[in-house]
């Protein structure tokens, strides 16, 4: 079974059995930073005796009530100059809570100086994919204890989808934003603990201490791990919708629906001017590790809130023969090609997500899903040569 950098920690014997002993520790963290028999980690820290000060809240909040693109502070102007204040306090520890989500680095670094704490604990379930924005936060987080003199360390987690494959287009840095901080491609394979010392490098900041995993495989799914899913969002419901999630969400970029609003989100893909001929186009391009089903819904909220949808659910049967990214270019392909006078694209929202305005621009012109995927992989080669010296943990080939 693997065990978290958490669970590492807080059963540490030496140097000393206290995390932390001396220092005052602030945690960014949410609902699936748990050990394996349950725990939350601010409990797991506070009953081996930290002195955890103050909780840091990414999107979704600690609690993860937040649905997506909020957090559950109640924000006022984030520009004011009150903005590194504690929002509120957390009802189970009697903590205060910073709220990171959307903020800048000096208002983070405001925050740090305010919590007056000497170590940054970072604890959060990333899901393998670049647009997830925890790993922002992860990135601003080191930049801005940088700026006060925090410490960081990370607890790491494993990567939902394994850390072998690298596949989707890289982040042109003219595309950075808060789904995409750095030049990595959608489906990097990294832990949030390898991707803390790149973003550090890239930084130019001192690199975060890592608790590592033990006995994580980089070639396996979470399911191997032996750990308890926990949803890192309220749209990641099960470690199923992980495998999807770095293809299908693309479409968050267009005028179909990913299944926000029903219980399968970026399993579910429709809008109400589809038909049963979609699920059949992505039935004829035999995805490998996949099957479809024709598939119909009323999403409770979000995109066609009440209207009913009709489009298809994908169904992951091999996660080691699926290629979400193959996924993703398929299905829009698929749309493009039976839809075109019904597709649209928000064009700055999708090209944020890709990374650069290329992926759309190749849609538009008409290429492919194969020649789109060719032209991801030299790049990808490029990333996975990049990111070798950051890797905690050996892949296949000895990197």
């Amino acid at each position: 079974m693997t065990r978290s950098g958490l669970e590492r920690l807080i059963n540490a014997s030496s140097p000393t059995p206290t995390p932390f002993a001396g220092e005052r520790l602030g945690l960014l963290t949410h609902p699936a930073a748990i050990t394996s028999d349950g725990r939350h980690a601010a409990h797991a820290l506070l009953d081996a005796k930290a002195d955890l000060q103050a909780l840091f809240g990414p999107e979704h909040g600690v609690l993860g009530t937040a649905q997506a693109g909020s957090s559950e502070a109640a924000r006022t102007d984030s520009s004011s100059a009150d903005s590194s204040a504690a929002s509120n306090t957390d009802s189970s520890t009697g903590l205060p809570v910073y709220d990171t989500y959307q903020h800048t680095v000096d208002h983070l670094s405001g925050m740090l100086a305010e919590s007056r704490i000497d170590v940054l604990a970072v604890d959060l379930q990333n899901t393998g994919a670049r647009f997830f924005t925890y790993e922002s936060s992860l990135h601003d987080a080191l930049a801005a204890a940088a700026l006060v003199g925090v410490r960081v360390c990370v607890l790491d987690r494993p990567n939902p989808i394994g850390g072998q494959v690298i596949s989707g287009p890289i982040l042109d840095e003219t595309f950075a934003s808060f789904v995409g901080r750095a030049p990595i491609p959608v489906r990097h394979g990294m832990t949030m603990g390898e991707l803390a010392g790149f973003f550090a490098a890239r930084l130019g900041v001192p690199a975060p201490e890592v608790i590592p995993l033990a006995g994580w495989d980089p070639a396996r799914m979470f399911d191997a791990t032996g750990l308890p899913w926990v949803p890192p969002s309220p749209n990641l419901p099960t470690a199923a919708s992980t495998l999807l999630y770095p293809g299908t969400c693309f479409l968050e970029g267009t005028n179909v629906s990913v299944g926000r609003g029903t219980t399968t989100p970026f399993e579910l893909i429709g809008a109400p001017w589809l038909d049963r001929s979609f699920a059949e186009r992505l039935r004829a391009a035999n995805l490998p590790g996949v099957v479809v089903r024709e598939a119909y819904a009323t999403p409770a909220f979000d995109l066609y809130a009440g209207e009913q949808i009709c489009g298809a659910q994908v169904h992951v049967t091999d996660p080691d023969a699926h290629d979400p990214l193959a996924l993703g270019a398929t299905v829009l392909c698929a749309l493009r090609d039976g839809w075109p006078e019904r597709l649209a694209f928000r064009e700055r929202h999708f090209d944020l997500l890709s990374g650069t305005d290329r992926f759309r621009t190749d849609l538009l012109r008409g290429a492919t899903a194969r020649e789109i995927l060719a032209g991801w992989q030299r790049p990808a080669r490029r990333f996975a040569a990049e990111r070798a010296p950051f890797l905690l943990y050996p892949r296949d080939g000895g990197v």
